[in-house]
């Protein structure tokens, strides 16, 4: 599997305009079999379940706020290319015209 950090690096969708990009991961995603989609979903589960931790942490730690940020910050950079990869073999091939 491969990771891609934006949806423009999918070769399948390099040519469409964001929202047709968006609209084909999202289609893609619905296609995913039970085993990719539980892999997702317990990779966001390990970035949000952190963040959490460390909001009730606040109570008696202050700094638990800048740790929950720096976490929050990793969900997309975790949990996005994962995604995307796992999306990708779902997306078809762009239909190239013959002479």
């Amino acid at each position: 599997m491969k990771l891609y950090f934006s949806t423009k690096n999918i070769p399948q969708l390099q040519h469409l305009p964001l929202t047709e990009r968006l609209a084909a991961i999202q289609i893609a995603q619905s296609k995913l079999i039970g085993p990719e989609k539980l892999l997702l979903n317990i990779l966001k589960m390990l970035v949000v379940i952190p963040i959490f931790v460390f909001i009730i942490q606040m109570a008696t730690n202050w700094m638990a706020i800048v740790w929950a940020l720096l976490v929050t910050l990793l969900y997309p950079l975790l949990v996005k290319p994962v995604q995307y990869g796992l999306c990708a073999k779902y997306i078809p091939k762009p239909q190239t015209q013959g002479d």
